[in-house]
């Protein structure tokens, strides 16, 4: 298959060469070649130091949308024959049969994303083909209302979805329905005057938000708990009129992603403690009697990587755990030896893959695995693109492996119904999926999502329900639900004042 990739040689880009480079590397594809004539629209330069300046006030490093000289893409130059299909980034080639039209909120190029970015929407990717929708996707962004960092995570996983939609083509699938789907934005005119406004909000937030973090710990979650009598949330789809009791701190670290479960009769909950002063978490847990937590959480596991989302469960007589170890590149199975403590690897189930969240069920005889992935382009070792918008699965005969990478991954591109939120829960003959909405921002609210289909061939969700901070939980996040040993748990940010913890200290 000859591939022919349509893009702007006027300023070409890091994420240019990274894309005719991830699809050379595709198996099934035989030829890529380049065009590169200008492009039919005018980048607007005051763009250019918008970014620099994003990128001088908050440290950060412009990767996919670095210039690049023409010099770096020769190899792509050739004179080969017809393609069997034209990849456009311009928008500028006429339509046709062989000719994929890649668009952000039904505009095309690289302004049009920085258009939609500017007016705050989540854009919308889609690859179109003489009219037929061929995939799509919301792309996500870990720091959004940070240009700069937005239009990364959008450039990154646009490569995601285009290799992905590449990859059908070859194995003769349609992926246009497994990408998610939503009102697109309204964008903006890029002129100088409007991206000289954003300029000054831009400074103006960044000194709001140094003082804020002089004053407090931020992020700072917190738990909450309940005794569960009646309806859980995922029958309730609100928070309970009981509200919730939250687990105490001492501002000097937080808890996040609680997990309960019961063990010979005794309730222990696995919790994220985030020490503020080294900036790096372990795995706590503390036991739970009639009224409530006996104590504060004590460490139980701990490695030289971050560890967060103590995913456990008990089977085979043991029980297990499966932490999120995201910084370390794995996904790692835990088995333990003196419940709560003593936890001793027992199995790597995934490599060279940074996945969060990651969440175990089983479903008609085999094993599965849920995460969002980032994607491993744009040099970027630790992977690039969002953490919140890509779900990958994999599926086993046991959970201890080995597990296989299901061949329409990513299965889901959209940062409000992607990212893992707790235990996948059976309601109704169906399964029901927490799910993270990180579309305005990592772990804004809760949604519920059913599972219509979960099989080697594909994949299918509905969401039925959305719980979002208030009045009963306080705050402005909330994206992990679990329920087990009697009690109910959820998590979400609040503030916590330096000043305490130097009290306290």
């Amino acid at each position: 298959m000859h591939v022919r990739v349509r893009l702007d040689g006027a300023r070409p880009r890091r994420w240019h060469r990274t894309v005719l480079q991830r699809i050379s590397a595709i198996p099934g594809i035989g030829t890529v070649s380049l065009a590169d004539a200008p492009g039919a629209t005018a980048w607007p330069h005051t763009a250019d130091l918008l970014f620099q300046l994003e990128a001088l006030v908050h440290g950060l490093r412009c990767r996919g949308f670095e210039p690049i000289a023409g010099a770096e893409l020769d190899r792509w130059r050739r004179a080969d024959g017809p393609p069997d299909l034209v990849l456009d980034l311009c928008g500028d080639v006429p339509s046709g049969p062989t000719t994929w039209h890649i668009a952000y909120d039904g505009m095309a190029g690289e302004d049009a994303l920085l258009a939609s970015l500017l007016a705050g929407a989540v854009p919308r990717l889609t690859l179109v083909e003489n009219g037929t929708l061929r995939a799509a996707g919301r792309l996500g962004s870990d720091r959004p209302g940070i240009v700069l960092a937005s239009i990364e995570d959008a450039l990154a996983r646009s490569i995601t979805v285009i290799a992905a939609a590449l990859r059908d083509r070859i194995a003769g699938r349609n992926g246009a329905g497994v990408c998610g789907d939503a009102p697109v934005g309204h964008a903006v005119a890029l002129t100088v005057a409007r991206l000289g406004t954003r300029a000054g909000r831009m400074l103006a937030g960044a000194l709001i938000h140094r003082l804020y973090r002089l004053c407090y710990n931020a992020p700072h979650w917190r738990c909450g708990w309940r005794h569960l009598a009646g309806l859980d949330l995922v029958d309730l789809r609100r928070h309970p009129e009981t509200g919730w009791t939250v687990l105490p701190d001492d501002g000097r670290r937080f808890y996040a992603d609680p997990f309960p479960i019961a063990v010979a009769g005794r309730t222990h909950l696995f919790v994220e403690d985030f020490p503020h002063a080294t900036g790096k978490a372990i795995i706590s847990a503390v036991r739970f009697g009639p009224d409530g937590p006996e104590g504060p959480p004590v460490p139980v596991l701990e490695e030289a990587h971050h560890l967060s989302y103590p995913f456990v469960f008990e089977r085979d007589g043991c029980v297990w755990m499966v932490p999120e170890s995201s910084a370390a590149g794995t996904v790692d199975l835990y088995r333990a030896t003196r419940f709560p403590q003593g936890w001793v690897k027992e199995a790597t189930l995934l490599s060279g893959v940074v996945a969060s969240d990651a969440t175990l069920v089983e479903h008609e005889g085999r094993w599965w695995i849920f995460a969002t992935v980032r994607d491993a382009g744009l040099d970027a070792p630790a992977g690039a693109g969002s953490f919140h918008d890509a779900l990958h699965l994999w599926s086993a005969p046991d959970f201890r492996g080995p597990f296989t990478p299901h061949p329409a991954n990513p299965v889901l591109v959209d940062p409000s119904l992607a990212r893992p939120a707790g235990r996948i829960v059976a309601r109704g003959g169906h399964l029901i999926r927490p799910v993270q909405d990180c579309a305005a921002g990592y772990g804004r609210a809760l949604v519920l999502a059913r599972i219509d289909r979960l099989d080697p061939e594909g994949f299918a969700q509905t969401a039925i329900g959305r719980i979002e901070p208030g009045p009963s939980w306080p705050g402005n996040r909330l994206h992990t639900l679990n329920a087990g040993g009697g009690i109910e748990c959820i998590d979400g940010a609040g503030r916590a004042p330096r000043f305490r913890a130097l009290i306290g200290a």
